[in-house]
């Protein structure tokens, strides 16, 4: 029963951040008119995306090359798995 509970919170979980990730793209494509208006200047959105359990897509390492400074895959994976961690512990305790 537990581990059944468990399942239906991580889909749950799951599919609130798919719609989190939307908005997200949504208000930040807003954001890079607004500054290309204000300021002028040319700006790309690059989708960085990482699932709750550090999944990726196939073309994730092309996107986090196009910004500047170093990036490691497995830090970036890491992060998201302890964030959804702590979101876990806390709802489950």
């Amino acid at each position: 029963m537990r581990n059944y509970m468990m399942m239906m919170m991580m889909m749950m979980m799951m599919m609130m951040m798919m719609i989190i990730i939307i908005i997200i793209i949504i208000k930040y494509r807003d954001l890079t008119i607004e500054i290309q208006r204000m300021w002028n200047v040319k700006t790309k959105l690059i989708p960085v995306i990482i699932g709750a359990t550090g999944t990726i897509s196939k073309s994730f390492r092309k996107y986090v090359s196009n910004i500047s400074g170093n990036h490691e895959v497995k830090e970036l994976q890491k992060a998201a798995i302890l964030g959804t961690a702590h979101i876990l512990r806390k709802v489950l305790t």
